[in-house]
């Protein structure tokens, strides 16, 4: 009341200047400015405004009072207005032009007449506003519906014990407003007649059009009953807004039809058959980089906002931490024998100062040809990851490593020609053999080759680079990432100094390991293009060839410690070279596990059916669609070490494939990434395996959910039950 006296003797004490400002000009009648007619449905009143142009009406000036015994009216329900800046009232919603309040009601009136009491506020662009208005208006509420309206609903009504109850036909019980609320959401408001009720988990939302795609339903909190026809539910009363998330494909205006599935009942009687309810949206016209609604994102979407939209320090900060965790990968530790090797090769006398500043040149030569690279493929919209595992290029450079090898367990020493090693001498002293420039090449080669390993901070850097066309930021992204991958690295070369014998016959044991570990790098990118079982042979082979530099099966020399270790070292080394071999004879592959062939405990692996085109992906969620069945697509190469991780330990986990459940597996094995599978990354925007895409019971991609890269088998599990549950 103190505020309505304070806001009256303020317009009151503010009109002469109004009117002064204005130019004498004597605004309209406020009964011709905000027009409105009153219109009686069954359990709601509706209130059909129409404000003259340069006039609103304030929303929280609106109240509404029965002043007829006998009915209660409800919560007035408004349609989104607009958001204003108001001189007397600050930030507010204003309604402008046509616009409908709804109102339900309960109750009966004598003779069926009511009086409805309504107080508003408006003013006008110029700055007038009139003094607060209070109006009342009579009409004829509708006769309650004849029992015979419906006779489905009567003979559900008597089946289930209802006596001579009437029931309303479902489109009063049930009655549907939408609206969009911004460009990107669709608000449906359901108005539920009194008595009756919604669930809250029979809602959906769908659409067979290309235009835009509804995402997971937003639904506000309801009330937990126990239901006789369905156990406890969660359910509605009186009026329920929800808000459906819009994925378009363009910022073009367009009209959409969505499908909004529901089911409801009355109050200890009937239940109607689930229904749905066409309506057609209108999407206003945005930009293409407009803000979109709040829905959920995946990790790699949300690393992408990092980049965009914090500072520099922010971001980079935290790629680098990325980095890091990244470096303990298995697509990142076949560097760390690449380096050692190039340290070992320095012989005997390497200082710690030129072995950290090897590794320095090692690491910005991986660091900005993974910048340069990424950044260059991003932008061309090229899987950077796929143009290096062409079999020739494998070949290529694992015989490379297979000859560095070689050369540590001392079959030829490898050196740049006479000529460059003197003009190398001469342009700097400290130069030995030009092994800077040298290993500034592995690392590059590194880059390229080795860290083939697609994760969430590096597609998120490349998305940026590629959607964005932020080079700079992406660029500075990936930088830091590389940088942060290397940070161990660094650590190598540090210690090297210390840690590796100085001179003697320990040297020559030592580099004939890291040999030992070259071959292994090479056996690991061939595994990529050739036979498991091959494979498996190599590694056995590598093994036994390590078993022999360890001393087997001639007699150990040495300190009693250290003999011991070299012991053990070399038995281990010999057991499982042979057993390796036994294994891949009885044709196993997994050198995690060699003998699984031979004894016959294989994991439980799960079975994928195997798509090539974006013409069978849709084929295929068609058919699952059919069966009411959830999908799961598996971006596969074989080389790619983290698919294969994927495969291995998470799939392969019994709590991962119970909460599968029924998913149709489906898996686009991309290993010879020609046109067909390029065809299929790009339709989802994808830029290389290991990545997953989850669609639900009706195909649609369930938008925010995506797996980049590797995870463990308990956070998958958790993330398929989040997933599937969106449904």
């Amino acid at each position: 009341m103190m505020n309505k006296i304070k806001y009256t003797l303020l317009i009151a004490l503010l009109w002469p200047l109004v009117i002064q400002a204005a130019d004498e000009f004597v605004p309209p009648p406020p009964a011709e400015v905000f027009q409105y007619e009153v219109e009686a449905q069954p359990g709601r009143i509706l209130i059909h405004w129409s404000v003259m142009p340069e006039f609103y009406l304030y929303k929280h000036r609106f109240s509404f009072t029965s002043r007829t015994p006998g009915i209660n009216l409800g919560k007035a329900l408004y349609p989104a207005g607009e958001i204003h800046e108001d001189e007397f009232f600050g930030r507010q919603e204003i309604f402008r032009e046509k616009f409908t309040v709804s109102i339900p009601y309960s109750g009966k009136a004598t003779g069926g007449s009511f009086e409805l009491e309504m107080k508003l506020q408006g003013c006008a662009d110029y700055g007038f506003c009139y003094v607060p208005l209070t109006w009342t208006a009579t009409l004829q509420l509708p006769a309650s519906p004849a029992g015979g309206g419906n006779k489905l609903l009567a003979l559900l009504g008597n089946s289930a014990g209802a006596g001579a109850r009437e029931f309303l036909p479902e489109e009063q019980a049930f009655q549907l407003e939408t609206w969009m609320e911004d460009a990107y959401t669709v608000v449906a408001r359901w108005l539920i007649a009194d008595g009756y009720y919604l669930y809250a988990e029979k809602f959906t939302a769908s659409s067979d059009s290309r235009l835009a795609q509804p995402g997971p339903l937003d639904l506000p909190q309801g009330v937990i009953k126990t239901d006789r026809n369905f156990g406890e539910m969660e359910i509605y009363y009186e009026q329920i807004e929800i808000r459906i998330p819009l994925s378009r494909a363009g910022p073009e205006a367009a009209t959409v039809s969505l499908s909004l599935g529901f089911q409801g009942c009355a109050e200890d009687a009937i239940c109607y058959p689930p229904g749905t309810r066409i309506v057609a949206v209108d999407l206003p016209e945005t930009s293409a980089d407009a803000v979109r609604p709040a829905l959920k994102k995946s990790e790699t979407d949300m690393l992408s906002d990092l980049v965009k939209n914090s500072s520099p320090l922010v971001f980079v900060a935290a790629f680098f931490g990325f980095g890091l965790l990244l470096a303990f990968t298995p697509c990142v530790l076949p560097m760390v024998p690449i380096l050692s090797g190039i340290i070992a090769s320095q012989g005997e006398n390497v200082t710690t100062a030129r072995a950290f500043s090897l590794s320095l040149t090692y690491v910005l030569g991986m660091a900005l040809t993974y910048t340069i690279a990424g950044a260059a493929f991003a932008s061309a919209g090229q899987q950077v990851q796929a143009v290096f595992q062409q079999p020739w290029i494998i070949g290529l450079f694992a015989a490379l490593f297979v000859a560095m090898a070689l050369a540590m367990f001392g079959f030829y020493e490898i050196q740049m020609p006479g000529a460059l090693q003197s003009r190398a001498s001469d342009a700097s002293g400290t130069q030995k053999r030009g092994t800077f420039i040298g290993t500034a090449i592995m690392g590059a080669l590194s880059a390229l080759i080795v860290t083939a390993c697609v994760a969430p901070p590096l597609v998120a850097a490349l998305t940026v680079i590629g959607q964005a066309g932020d080079v700079f930021r992406g660029g500075l992204a990936l930088f830091s990432l590389s940088m942060g991958m290397g940070t161990p690295l660094l650590l190598v070369g540090a210690s090297a100094g210390k840690l590796l014998p100085k001179a003697g016959p320990w040297m020559v044991t030592v580099k004939a390991l890291f040999g030992v570990m070259l071959l292994g790098v090479a056996v690991w990118m061939v595994g990529r293009i050739i036979p498991g079982p091959v494979t498996l042979a190599l590694w056995g082979a590598t093994a036994l060839v390590g078993a022999y530099y360890l001393g087997a099966p001639r007699q150990i020399t040495g300190a009693g410690r250290w003999r011991r270790l070299r012991q053990a070292a070399a038995l281990g080394a010999l057991i499982y070279g042979l057993l390796a071999i036994a294994g891949a004879l009885g044709g196993g592959s997994n050198p995690l596990r060699p003998v699984e062939s031979i004894t016959g405990s294989q994991a439980n692996h799960v079975t994928f059916q195997r798509i090539k085109s974006v013409a069978e992906l849709d084929k295929a969620l068609a058919g699952a669609a059919a069966q009411h069945r959830a999908a799961l697509l598996d971006f596969y190469a074989d080389w790619c070490v983290s698919c294969i991780e994927m495969e291995e330990y998470t799939f392969t986990d019994p709590a991962v494939q119970a909460a599968l459940g029924d998913t149709l597996l489906l898996q686009a094995d991309v290993t010879a990434n020609d046109q067909v599978d390029q065809e299929l990354l790009q339709h989802f925007g994808i830029y290389g395996p290991p990545t997953i895409v989850f669609f639900d019971h009706q195909g649609r991609e369930l938008q925010g959910y995506r797996v980049v890269g590797f995870k463990p088998a308990e956070e998958f599990s958790a993330h398929l039950t989040e997933a599937f549950g969106a449904r």
